[in-house]
């Protein structure tokens, strides 16, 4: 007997049976047929019966069902009924599948909910817990049309938003004063008693504690001095807060600590964490607060954190998982025929802080990340991993778009980025030469996008510098000439609080030299919370910044605590980020962004006084799936006994991939929390529940088009079709 038949005669618990005696009461057909069932075939049958004779009444939702049509306009024309409909046929499709679930550190699933009905009906058991028959009872209602959805009106969306106040509220300004000022007393005393030393930062002999101050006052300026002061122990972060973090939150980082989790939190981005809360602004840092402090799950899973992305994972001389061959080990991940990402062997590996919910907390665990700066510094086998990279680069037929990330890209000094900056200007020089020696349908193509992945602008401002500013607009009117059209620089805010004074004037100097800043936004359980995510896009674009992904929490067990479902993700694209949708014109006008980019904010700002919109949604939801691609095309297919649904990905149709895809078919996740679970933690952050209520019917979701700012220019010539530096095992 295998462990889940074992679990088939575990019986349920009380609160399991008045979930499910309220279940069959509401549906008394339910009951009839799970009464009248021999077996758990006869039930699914029965079941099946059932639903097909309404589905087969909505030629739509059948056709949709039947997977004879997908995409965004099929999936609208579908009714909040249909949603149970289509996912009560998949869950008996599907009955008895076994998955392999990574949050369970491989442990195998079976999803059968119509047996796990039929048994708790007719023998108390199947050991279902009662967030599975909480979902359960809220598919019902769905399907028999008692449970219904009202979406919001506007005045209730800006409401949500208004909510949550922003970095750039001069009452949250003078609450970040004081922030700085108690940082600052504490860094200074430690100094004059010796626990700190630098050579860079200390004080000269005899001056007073008020030229301290000030000197302190001038080094808060310099993001060198933010580095070297950054909190590395539990210890100092507590004291740095004026120790207002609670004993069994000390207690998780202390295990932290000891389980080799690196703390690595810069002095400013400390001083935007609350610990004075104020009335108007009472859990408003919670987004930021738990991107610095860890959670149990991520400790008891540290040391067997699976990738997530499988080509995260590389092996030198063998492709990827996405089929590609890397010119180096560690340097470069790539997934689509168009895209490469480059990871510089410089402190370009490191960032100005380490996100709890971190995608590459994996190369963390093994040391392939990490915070110490000066062994990160480049020598001289990267001046030929980078030269390699270029002939790599320069070689190959489909790439056109270079994404210098880590780590950081702006973590890197000046000098380093100049240096790979330099070389991707000169190989993209070289192939466009080389092209002219080619025949029309046999040339290359050629790069015309270049962007800089950096969460400084939101952790270290003041790393955006003059100079560095200087090196940014040399290289975009360098490269402009070279015929590199698109010069993006893809952020990571995750809270309207993280938009500071500081990180304006950041962001006003990466548009002073020509580059279009786009978000990339998490969509944690904190900022999750409804509003939330909308109130962000609205203080992006306010102050320039074009929201580009809203991406599900990748990982497993390790991200648990700040997973929001996907249910949530879709409920929230399709009730709150529906506010600042604009038409087809202004698809027309954001075309344009990238001809004038220092006059975006600008027109931004124009386009929703026009459309009379809070903000752009020019964001998509995805996931970043755990094979190869980004994706938000999903069906619910199962569910856990635990109430953890599962849900079966399709690969985004929307772009160029891979053909390894068609041999990958449908990408299979099991959720790291069941609504329930996640519904529960929204109640401790002080959410009303009630406002989720249409949660539990979302199920599906489909894809959003990438507006035209994100496509790629034209050539004016036929590029190949041929594919390099790939290789199908």
């Amino acid at each position: 007997m295998t462990e889940n038949q074992k679990l088939d005669h575990i019986a349920i618990t009380v609160q399991s049976h008045k979930l499910l005696k309220k279940l069959l009461a509401e549906n008394p057909k339910l009951e009839e047929i799970m009464r009248n069932a021999q077996n758990e075939t006869e039930a699914l049958i029965g079941v099946r019966n059932w639903v097909l004779a309404y589905i087969k009444e909505r030629p739509d939702a059948y056709a949709y069902y039947k997977r004879n049509v997908q995409g965004r306009e099929a999936f609208e024309k579908l009714s909040w009924q249909d949603y149970a409909a289509i996912r009560l046929l998949d869950y008996i499709d599907n009955a008895g599948s076994e998955y392999e679930d990574l949050n369970l550190r491989g442990e195998i699933a079976v999803s059968n909910p119509i047996k796990l009905i039929w048994l708790a009906t007719n023998y108390g058991t199947g050991g279902a817990k009662p967030y599975f028959f909480e979902d359960m009872l809220y598919l019902f209602r769905q399907f028999s049309g008692s449970y219904t959805r009202s979406l919001p009106e506007k005045e209730t969306l800006l409401e949500w938003m208004d909510r949550y106040t922003d970095g750039l509220d001069p009452r949250i300004i003078k609450l970040r004063e004081e922030n700085r000022d108690r940082i600052i007393n504490i860094l200074i005393d430690k100094i004059d008693s010796g626990e700190i030393n630098s050579s860079k930062y200390s004080f000269s002999h005899n001056i007073s504690r008020e030229q301290k101050y000030l000197k302190m006052l001038d080094w808060w300026e310099d993001y060198r001095f933010h580095l070297s002061f950054a909190v590395r122990s539990p210890r100092l972060l507590n004291e740095l807060l004026g120790n207002s973090l609670d004993p069994d939150t000390m207690k998780v980082l202390y295990e932290a600590e000891n389980r080799g989790i690196p703390f690595f939190v810069n002095p400013y981005y400390l001083s935007l964490l609350h610990v004075r809360v104020p009335y108007f602004a009472i859990g408003a840092d919670l987004a930021i607060r738990y991107y610095v402090v860890y959670s149990q799950q991520l400790i008891d899973e540290f040391g067997h954190i699976v990738a997530w992305e499988k080509e995260d994972k590389v092996e030198q001389g063998k492709p990827n998982a996405a089929g590609w061959i890397l010119p180096t080990h560690h340097n470069v991940h790539r997934r689509y025929p168009e895209v490469a990402i480059l990871i510089p062997a410089t402190t370009g590996r490191a960032c100005g802080g380490l996100c709890a919910a971190c995608q590459r907390m994996y190369d963390f665990q093994r040391g392939n990340l990490n915070f110490n700066l000066e062994k990160l510094q480049p020598n001289e086998s990267w001046d030929a991993q980078l030269e390699k990279i270029m002939e790599y680069w320069e070689t190959d037929t489909q790439l056109r778009d270079i994404l210098i990330t880590g780590g950081d890209a702006l973590m890197s000094s000046d000098s380093s980025l100049k240096k790979v900056l330099d070389a991707v200007l000169e190989m993209a020089i070289r192939k466009k030469k080389n092209n002219e020696t080619l025949p029309e349908g046999e040339k290359k193509a050629e790069i015309v996008r270049v962007r800089l992945g950096t969460r400084l602008p939101a952790y270290l401002p003041q790393r955006v510098t003059p100079e560095l500013t200087d090196i940014l607009a040399d290289f975009k009117k360098c490269a402009s000439e070279a015929g590199i059209k698109q010069f993006v620089i893809q952020t990571h805010y995750e809270s309207p609080m993280e938009i500071t004074p500081e990180s304006k004037l950041c962001i006003d100097r990466l548009i002073s030299a020509g580059w279009i800043i786009t978000n990339q936004h998490v969509f944690t359980a904190a900022s999750s919370r409804r509003g939330h995510t909308a109130k962000l896009r609205k203080v992006l674009c306010d102050v320039g910044v074009l929201p580009y992904y809203t991406f599900t929490v990748k990982g497993y067990r390790e991200n648990h605590f700040n997973f929001a479902t996907n249910a949530r993700a879709v409920q929230e694209q399709v009730e709150e980020k529906v506010i600042g949708m604009f038409n087809d014109k202004g698809m027309e006008e954001i075309r344009k962004f990238d001809e004038t980019p220092e006059e975006a904010p600008e027109k931004i700002k124009n386009m929703m006084k026009k459309y009379d919109i809070p903000f752009l949604a020019a964001d998509r939801n995805v996931l970043n799936l755990p094979g190869v691609g980004k994706s938000l095309t999903y069906r619910v297919v199962g569910i856990t006994r635990y109430g953890r649904r599962i849900l079966e990905f399709e690969h985004d149709p929307n772009r160029t991939h891979s053909p390894i895809i068609h041999r990958l078919g449908k990408i299979i996740i099991i959720e790291s929390r069941s609504i329930s679970g996640y519904l529960r933690q929204l109640e401790e952050m002080g959410e009303d529940i009630s406002e989720y209520a249409s949660i539990w019917g979302y199920s599906i979701g489909e894809t959003e088009p990438r507006i035209p700012l994100y496509e790629y220019p034209e050539y004016d010539y036929k590029p190949t079709e041929e594919l390099s530096n790939l290789e199908l095992l």
